[in-house]
């Protein structure tokens, strides 16, 4: 059997493959996940919502749907865009399944193939794996605390006219848990008008802010219709119900609603119903400040075991929100030769270097803290630290 030759370019995500090695060693403390604590899904709530729509609305909650999404739910989600600065209509919304989605239907809307997306370096994995797909290619771009280095991603641009668009997670970015400034976003922006480049805005994590200010999307920013703006219910509700969403203008939305009918003809009609029917019912701040509050006491644990027990070679950085703690380590030291060691103590992380376009820094980490108790985080840290440090005595 001859397959596409684009199959051939795909590879197993990395996180994926660690979460095969926890599978084979029971009672390793993860740190590798990148999803919510399952103990604060709004199960009851949930529950509730489904029951009511299934004894109110069956024939609705189990048919086909619009290809845009359920006018209520992007009536909601215009709601929570209003959050974010952006004054928006649910005709510049579409809803989708869960903002993985959103990404490849952006590559599809945007590139051909041998395009290139320019990134963040390093970016979110699940990005890159959605592009790839599509035989798009991409680069990264290094950046400081504040955002991408502007000045190099210009000089990039200069000289490849085959860049079609920019991607970038804004705020709490997976993996590095750092947020934009609103002086590096507007200079961000300027440059896109500059080369007629549509931004493609991921705010996976906004809602999770432990500390600190909102920070204006760049969405509520662009004067020129851009910014394609992706959202998502999965952090905060439940990544199983798989609803996030995708706003921009609505040119852009009516183009890609025939991209997504012809993905999947819609989202799953039930599952818009029951988050719908939870924003009607519920008090989603309420539900935020509960789980914030959770993961804020996870962060602070996961940082004051890491200021304890790593070593001073060692570098992280302090997110003000989010899931995940970035680590840097000497480079003599390989992280994916290092998971072998720790796995073998019971403690598992995801490895840099995929995060990375071009693969090519391997001494990084990603620490999630958002899925274990602070005793497990203090107990997981402490034993990675101890192992490099032993490390870097034998160097």
């Amino acid at each position: 059997m001859k397959l596409a030759s684009r199959i051939n370019e795909l590879e197993p995500s990395d996180i994926r493959n660690v979460m095969k090695i926890i599978a084979a060693n029971p009672g390793t403390i993860s740190m590798a996940s990148g999803a919510p604590d399952p103990k604060l899904y709004p199960a009851e709530a949930i529950a509730a919502s489904t029951d009511r729509i299934l004894k109110q609305e069956p024939g609705v909650a189990l048919s086909y749907g619009m290809t845009l999404g359920r006018v209520e739910l992007r009536e909601q989600i215009a709601k929570l865009m209003a959050r974010e600065g952006v004054t928006c209509t649910k005709d510049q919304i579409m809803v989708t399944t869960g903002s993985q989605q959103g990404l490849s239907l952006a590559a599809q809307l945007f590139c051909d193939p041998g395009d290139l997306i320019v990134t963040e370096n390093p970016s979110y994995l699940g990005a890159l794996s959605a592009f790839k797909p599509h035989e798009v290619n991409y680069v990264g771009i290094d950046g400081d605390d504040e955002g991408m280095d502007l000045e190099a991603l210009e000089e990039y641009l200069k000289s490849n006219e085959k860049v079609k668009a920019i991607y970038l997670v804004p705020n709490f970015q997976n993996p590095t848990g750092k947020t934009w400034t609103k002086e590096r976003r507007q200079g961000l922006l300027d440059i896109a008008y500059k080369y007629d480049l549509p931004i493609i805005e991921d705010n996976a994590y906004g809602e999770l802010r432990y500390e600190g200010e909102r920070v204006p999307s760049f969405m509520s920013l662009d004067t020129k219709g851009q910014v394609i703006h992706l959202g998502s219910f999965s952090k905060i509700l439940s990544p199983g119900l798989r609803v996030g969403w995708m706003a921009a203008s609505s040119d852009l939305i009516n183009k890609l609603e025939m991209l997504k009918y012809g993905a999947d003809l819609q989202s799953v009609e039930l599952t818009q119903m029951i988050v719908t029917d939870f924003l009607t019912h519920n008090d989603l701040d309420e539900h935020l400040d509960k789980i914030k509050a959770v993961y804020k006491k996870r962060r602070d644990a996961m940082l004051k075991a890491i200021q304890e027990e790593f070593p001073p070679e060692v570098h992280y950085i302090r997110p003000e929100g989010g899931m995940f703690v970035w680590v840097e380590l000497p480079e003599y030291i390989d992280t994916k030769e290092l998971l072998n060691q720790s796995v073998e103590r019971k403690v598992a992380y995801v490895p840099g270097q995929s995060f990375y376009p071009d693969e090519s820094k391997t001494n990084t980490m990603r620490l999630n803290f958002s899925a274990m108790e602070e005793d497990k985080i203090s107990e997981g840290v402490q034993i990675l630290g101890r192992l490099i440090s032993e490390l870097i005595a034998q160097h």
